[in-house]
C-alpha cells in the first residue's frame, strides 16, 4: 500500500494571529532560518515586521495587510521548510490568497529571495489604495447574492457554508446590516483592504507590473490553486498576471479542497497538514468522505490561540505523524524496489 501525500494547507489574509508561530521561533531551527532571511532580505523593513510580528496581543497593527500579508508568507514559507526538513515533502500545496504565493514559492516558482522582493512589490502595490474591508459569513454564495450590492462581491468561498464578501467600508457595513436582519451570522475580518474583489483591479496592474522583474519557474511539485481550483499549470506559473490578477478574483479555496480530496483523498490518501493558527483551512475537509471514512486526516501545525497546548507541543505532534509516513514511505519503495 502506498504511504498517504502530505498536503500543506497555508492561510490567507484575515487568519493572521498575533505571534502565530511566533513560539517556534529561535527554538525550531528548520523555521527560524527561513524567517531570518526573509526578514534580512526586506532591510529594516523586515527588521520592523519582524517586531510586529512577536509583539504580543492586542495588536491592531495586524489588520494591515501591508504587515499581515507578508508575514502570512514568510511563516507559511518557513512551515514548509520545516516539512520538508522533518519528512521531505510536502508532496501537495495548497494557498489561499497569500498563502498561495507562499506555497508557489515552496513549489519552487521562484526562490525565497524573490518572494520577499514579491511581498515588497504587492505591498507597494496596495499603498494608496481605496480602503474596504471583508466579511465572513455562514452561508453559501448562492443564497447571499441577491442580497449584495452590486459594489460588494464574493471574495472567498472557503467551506460549503462558509463565504467571505469584500468591498468599499460603507456599502459593506450596509451589506451586513441587510445580512443580520436576514438571519445571517456575519463577522468582519481583519483587513482593510478588499481583496478580491473589482476595488482592487489596478493594484493588481501595479502588482503585475512588479512581477516581470522575477524569474518565474513551473511547479516542481503538485500545486493546487485557489484562483482555478486545479492544479497550477506549467504556463500559468510563468505568467506574472496569473498571480497578480489573484488580488481582484475571487478565491475558490473549498472547491480546490475539495477536487484534491476527490482526486487524492483515498488512494492513497491525504494528511492535511494546516497552517493556520486558527485550523480553519481544515474545517470544511472534516465533512468531506474521504477524512470522515479516515482515509485521509488532519493535522494541524499550531495551537489554537484560545486553546490547550501550545505550538511547540502542537509541532511535536505532527512530527511524530510525519515521521510514521515516512517510514511508510520508506517501506513502501523497498517493496516495489524488490
Amino acid at each position: 500500500m502506498d504511504a498517504r501525500l502530505t498536503a500543506l494547507l497555508l492561510p490567507g489574509q484575515g487568519a493572521q494571529r498575533e505571534r502565530m508561530a511566533g513560539a517556534l521561533y529561535g527554538e525550531v531551527p528548520e523555521f527560524t532560518a527561513p524567517m531570518d532571511s526573509f526578514f534580512r532580505a526586506l532591510g529594516a523593513e523586515g527588521a520592523r515586521l519582524r517586531d510586529e510580528w512577536l509583539r504580543p496581543a492586542p495588536n491592531p497593527a495586524l489588520d494591515d495587510a501591508l504587515v499581515a500579508q507578508p508575514l502570512l508568507f514568510a511563516v507559511g514559507h518557513a512551515l514548509g521548510r520545516w516539512v520538508a526538513a522533518t519528512a521531505g515533502g510536502p508532496q501537495v500545496l495548497l494557498g489561499h490568497s497569500a498563502g498561495e504565493l507562499a506555497a508557489a514559492c515552496l513549489a519552487g516558482v521562484f526562490s525565497p529571495e524573490d518572494g520577499a522582493r514579491l511581498m515588497a512589490g504587492r505591498s507597494a502595490a496596495l499603498t494608496g489604495g481605496e480602503a474596504g474591508g471583508m466579511l465572513a459569513v455562514a452561508g453559501a454564495p448562492k443564497g447571499l447574492r441577491p442580497l449584495l450590492r452590486d459594489d460588494v462581491a464574493v471574495a472567498a468561498f472557503n467551506g460549503p457554508r462558509q463565504t467571505v464578501l469584500a468591498g468599499p467600508a460603507q456599502p459593506l457595513a450596509e451589506t451586513a446590516r441587510r445580512l443580520g436582519d436576514a438571519g445571517f451570522t456575519v463577522r468582519p475580518l481583519r483587513s482593510r483592504h478588499a481583496f478580491h474583489s473589482p476595488v482592487l483591479a489596478s493594484a493588481a496592474d501595479r502588482f503585475a507590473r512588479s512581477l516581470s522583474s522575477i524569474g518565474l519557474c513551473a511547479p516542481r511539485t503538485d500545486l493546487w490553486s485557489g484562483r482555478t481550483a486545479r492544479r497550477v499549470g506549467a504556463t500559468e506559473a510563468v505568467d506574472p498576471r496569473f498571480w497578480a490578477d489573484q488580488l481582484a478574483l475571487p478565491v475558490l479555496y473549498w472547491p480546490a479542497l475539495r477536487a484534491l480530496l476527490d482526486a487524492e483523498g483515498t488512494a492513497p490518501g491525504l494528511i492535511l497538514l494546516d497552517a493556520s493558527a486558527d485550523h480553519s483551512l481544515t474545517a470544511p475537509a472534516r465533512r468531506h468522505p474521504a477524512v470522515r471514512s479516515g482515509a485521509s486526516v488532519v493535522v494541524p501545525l499550531l495551537a489554537r490561540p484560545s486553546g490547550d497546548g501550545d505550538d511547540l507541543s502542537a509541532l511535536a505532534r505532527a512530527r511524530e505523524i510525519l515521521s510514521e509516513r515516512a517510514r511508510e514511505a520508506q517501506a513502501a519503495a523497498s517493496c516495489a524496489s524488490t
